[in-house]
């Protein structure tokens, strides 16, 4: 879907999948609430874009690139000017943006937890030994290898109602999905369990969204300023930071979890599954809410240190 941008006054880029549109509708829904100018019909157009991470749904994303493949593409379409935002689900970014485009908003963020979803078991637990769970994460399949040995864990990409069509042919006995997203799309009837934090911890940036534009566009940077969450940005920015110092890439089962506290305060809590068999590492510091790139380092940095030569690359 891409609407008519003859008349646009700020063109907003996404994937195509329901629920990047879904998302996408959101910023556009907040910027007309925000902003009297951008409330002219066209004024505010959404345009798909599709990225490899869409085209190539048969081989693990560290194969391929990396998680940066959903964004790439788009990232691009921003810098060319055939777009003059860009949305994006926050954990699917890379920690190093391109140059000349900057985060300009954090939405408020949606529930960082995983659900777990089967016909077969009301909970991981329950699930009959050499069960298949389906997941393009690294970082589920560590944690779940972690918590029940005998599970296996296949790879399970495509969108989210691909993934439900699957677990309901019985490809797979379960899988673990966001539900942010679940609950963006209005699938919260479809989740068996909810994960806890420790059990599950989320991926860094789970269940916020994004949005990019070039750092030079004024205009656009004030517009979507007014929409961002600052303390959604805050937790996301801690989260980002403690990713960047252990240099995470797609082939890491890194998880981070970052909330205010109190006046001024932000914990973080960070975890990595390191080595064959994978023990786990977690580390949480509790800092300055004005300086959450600082925390999110230390933490970053003592996890490393955890982790020593186990942590995967």
């Amino acid at each position: 879907m891409t609407d008519d941008t003859s008349t646009a006054l700020i063109r907003i880029g996404t994937r195509g999948s329901r629920l990047a549109l879904v998302q996408a509708e959101e910023v556009r829904a907040r910027l007309l609430a925000a902003h009297d100018v951008l409330r002219r019909p066209g004024s505010v157009s959404i345009v798909t874009v599709t990225t490899t991470g869409d085209r190539i749904r048969d081989r693990a994303l560290a194969d391929i690139g990396g998680k940066g493949l959903f964004c790439k593409e788009i990232e691009q379409a921003l810098l060319d000017g055939r777009i003059d935002a860009a949305v994006h689900s926050m954990k699917d970014m890379e920690t190093a943006l391109a140059p000349g485009a900057g985060i300009a908003a954090i939405l408020p963020r949606g529930d960082p937890r995983d659900a777990f979803l089967s016909h077969r078991a009301g909970d991981v637990e329950s699930l009959p030994s050499g069960a298949v769970i389906g997941t393009s994460s690294v970082r589920r399949s560590a944690l779940l290898r972690h918590r029940r040995p005998d599970l296996r864990t296949v790879l399970f990409r495509g969108n989210v109602e691909t993934r439900l069509r699957k677990l309901d042919e019985g490809v797979v006995d379960a899988t673990v999905l966001a539900l942010a997203g679940l609950r963006r799309l209005g699938l919260e009837r479809r989740i068996t369990r909810i994960l806890s934090l420790h059990d599950m911890p989320p991926a860094v940036a789970q269940g916020a969204i994004g949005v990019q534009c070039r750092t030079g566009d004024r205009a656009v940077t004030d517009w979507l300023a007014a929409i961002s969450h600052a303390a959604s940005e805050t937790e996301v920015r801690a989260e980002r930071a403690m990713l960047a110092e252990l240099d995470g890439s797609c082939r890491t089962p890194v998880s981070g979890h970052a909330t205010l506290i109190g006046t001024g305060r932000i914990r973080l809590v960070g975890c990595c599954v390191a080595g064959q068999p994978g023990r786990i590492c977690r580390e949480q510091r509790i800092g300055d809410a004005a300086d959450p790139d600082r925390l999110g380092r230390e933490v970053g940095a003592a996890l490393r240190r955890a982790a020593g030569s186990d942590l995967p690359r």
